[in-house]
């Protein structure tokens, strides 16, 4: 049995996906508690996740995390081949979003651009697509 102490530091992140342009495919999430990998190298992510997106208005969610900073980032991978697809100069041809929706110019943002902090229990934030 845990205690009420130990509850009250596991805390929900809940990530609302706006501006998907159509259904196909699916969403893709990486959720990064420090800069090393972030954004595009999911496998130094704390958690990752993909939903169908179809399911893309019910968001998703990352379970059991302790309190701290982290930076989301996202992708439409619309043609499910389990990678943002770019095309000349690595400009994507998939849409992408990241949290705190930070201002995109050359390149991706950095990690404290995009890092949010989870103080409370349950915490939802949303993430607009951009597409070129």
């Amino acid at each position: 049995m845990m205690s009420e102490s130990a509850t009250a530091s596991n805390s929900n992140l809940t990530v609302m996906i706006n501006g998907l342009r159509n259904q196909k495919g699916r969403i893709c999430l990486s959720l990064f508690s420090r800069s090393e990998g972030f954004p595009s190298k999911s496998d130094r992510a704390v958690a990752s996740q993909c939903i169908r997106s179809n399911e893309a208005s019910r968001g998703a969610t990352f379970e059991n995390l302790n309190p701290g900073s982290y930076a989301i980032a996202v992708f439409h991978d619309a043609n499910a081949d389990g990678k943002l697809n770019t095309g000349f100069l690595g400009i994507p041809k998939e849409g992408f979003g990241f949290s705190r929706n930070p201002r995109i110019g050359i390149g991706a943002p950095r990690f404290a651009d995009a890092a949010l902090r989870l103080t409370s229990q349950n915490t939802q934030v949303q993430i607009q697509l951009k597409y070129f």
